[in-house]
């Protein structure tokens, strides 16, 4: 059995939709089971889950802006319900799969980030990942923990369908080009996640550790927003504006309460070696999102 918490979230929706095919997949969503819950701890010491192989968890807390003011919740979120969900693991002699985030890193170097660099986050979200990162490698040996960034999926609420729902409308947009990362789907992860998976349940090779997960190829977000809206006029899409009327905003929104790192580049070679795959450019998965714009307004 796999257990997959927060599998009622943008990347848990893609996971439940996935691991399926390993075996039976356990799903608990925050309505029956909420790491923010101050009695967590007692909750999940009373859990048995017999031919338990992995705890996938993809529930976290992240509205970045609003942990500013409420660190301590996204803290009981990120890294103490982490932590018991990898002791949970850890006591069932099960391998824990985790997902943590580029906002680790200050986003001062001038290259990718590895592995290896020293994180140094900036704002109160990126502290209570790297906690839950920490903290849940301690707890459980058996771990591998991807931080990836810039997290977008086919259903719900996510950049690339703001732009265009924004495109849709308006005649002109200012986006930031001072910030570098890899947008990446939550198809992406769920693959990689799977293949993962199948090593650590005896189908392949298993390899424990931190991973960086993202695709290929970086971009900002002046970048990605051009090149959602211009695919999807490509398609006939209902787009009132070109990607030359989105225009770059060289300087970070300063009114916003949390400090983005400007540089979220990634080094995936550790993953790419040890997992034998080769990661898609960033543009693959945002054609394949504007794409299912198509489809679902060919539905209507």
């Amino acid at each position: 059995m796999i257990l997959l918490v927060g599998a009622d979230g943008q990347l848990g929706r893609e996971l439940s939709a996935s691991l399926g095919v390993l075996g039976h997949l356990s799903r608990w969503t925050v309505g029956n089971m909420d790491l923010a819950d101050p009695d967590l701890e007692s909750r999940l010491a009373g859990v048995e889950l017999p031919g338990l192989k992995a705890v996938v968890n993809a529930a976290a807390y992240t509205a970045v802006d609003r942990a500013e003011s409420e660190e301590d919740v996204a803290y009981r979120v990120n890294a103490r319900g982490a932590e018991l969900l990898a002791g949970l693991a850890e006591r069932h002699g099960a391998a824990f799969v985790h997902y943590s985030t580029d906002y680790v890193y200050g986003g001062s170097k001038a290259g990718p980030y590895t592995e290896e660099d020293e994180p140094a986050p900036l704002n109160a979200y990126g502290r209570t990942k790297l906690a839950g990162d920490r903290l849940s490698m301690a707890a459980c040996p058996r771990h591998i923990v991807f931080r990836t960034s810039w997290v977008f999926s086919q259903t719900g609420a996510c950049f690339p369908r703001t732009v265009y729902n924004l495109a849709r409308t308006r005649d002109s947009l200012e986006m930031d080009c001072t910030q570098r990362g890899a947008p990446t789907s939550t198809e992406l992860l769920a693959a990689v996640t799977l293949l993962a998976l199948r090593g650590v349940l005896g189908r392949g090779p298993a390899a424990w550790g931190l991973y960086h997960l993202v695709s290929s190829g970086e971009a900002t977000w002046l970048e990605f927003s051009r090149h959602i809206v211009s695919r999807a006029a490509e398609l006939g899409l209902p787009v009132r504006l070109g990607p030359g009327a989105i225009t770059p905003r060289s300087v970070p929104d300063l009114s916003r309460p949390a400090v983005r790192p400007l540089n979220s580049v990634l080094s995936t070679g550790k993953a790419e070696e040890t997992f034998g795959i080769a990661l898609p450019n960033w543009t693959y998965y945002a054609d394949r999102f504007v794409e299912g714009l198509r489809y679902q307004a060919d539905l209507r």
